[in-house]
């Protein structure tokens, strides 16, 4: 089997890297493949003969995609459809990674893979488009929403960073950690998702999957969470959405039910707190 990792050094890619056998693996950074272009991945994709396809690749700085709707546009969407056409035309299948802002996240209980859409900024709009080119161009698809991603190799469009280590980072800076009350995630290790995917790629029970580590919480009790692992004695202080002022809207409630990874027969990820507790090890911060 040859599977394509299309953002390979990125924080998701960089754990499917450890998890997907390097016999199987051909790794793609925007070096070697612009997915907005739809001769280029035509030709790239041709030509490496893919039997999966898993896109990682996303314009996701969420504040930055309000007022460059565009280019979200065309990475998020358009670039989903490139692949999406090209992994059709050689038999592939696709791997296509979305996320929960394609919801509002006025609720407050877990959103179901059957739970209408109705993203509130550009950024969930312009991936909840590139769900629907994915879905329909290419019948051996996987479409997979996730939420609250955090990984050892950090975001490449977020300076290489993440929730946890920006937390750790204010602390070493003698800051005093700000975190909202009032948004709920549910907090994924990028290890772990990697891991699933492998799985689900392998399954051939295509669909569109709710994938996250199990549980939820608000980003405060994640912050909180993090410095009790460590047992740091600090006090992250509580502030709300509409005092954090944040450019673009956030879902208030982004937790997502996993419901069609257990309909497919597919166990369900282990609870975050344990997740953290292996990312905080691996990367170094607590001692094995």
């Amino acid at each position: 089997m040859k599977i394509v990792v299309i953002g390979a050094d990125g924080q998701l890619g960089t754990d499917l890297g450890k998890v997907i056998p390097k016999t199987e693996m051909v790794p793609l950074t925007i070096k070697d493949i612009d997915i907005t272009d739809p001769k280029k991945v035509e030709t790239v994709i041709s030509g490496l003969k893919p039997d999966i396809i898993i896109n990682t690749a996303a314009y996701h700085r969420v504040d930055d995609c309000e007022a460059n709707d565009l280019e979200a546009y065309r990475v998020n969407a358009h670039g989903a459809r490139n692949l999406a056409i090209a992994a059709r035309e050689i038999g592939a299948a696709i791997v296509h990674i979305s996320t929960d802002y394609v919801f509002s996240g006025e609720r407050s209980e877990p959103y179901s893979e059957s739970d209408l859409p109705n993203p509130k900024t550009a950024y969930g709009i312009s991936k909840l488009a590139g769900e629907l080119f994915v879905g329909y161009l290419n019948p051996r698809h996987y479409i997979v929403r996730t939420c609250g991603l955090y990984g050892v190799a950090g975001c490449l469009g977020k300076g290489g960073g993440n929730f946890v280590e920006n937390m750790l980072k204010r602390v070493k800076d003698g800051q005093v950690p700000r975190v909202v009350i009032d948004e709920f995630v549910g907090p994924t290790y990028t290890h772990d998702l990697a891991a699933k995917l492998y799985e689900l790629a392998r399954s051939d029970k295509y669909g569109l999957y709710h994938i996250t580590n199990s549980g939820q919480c608000s980003w405060w009790e994640f912050a909180s969470e993090i410095f009790k692992i460590l047992k740091m004695d600090v006090k992250v202080e509580k502030t709300t959405a509409a005092e954090f002022k944040a450019k673009a809207h956030r879902p208030k409630y982004s937790v997502l039910g996993n419901q069609n990874l257990k309909k497919a027969g597919l166990a369900p990820m282990r609870p975050w707190k344990e997740a953290l507790t292996d990312y905080l090890t691996e990367r170094g911060h607590l001692s094995k």
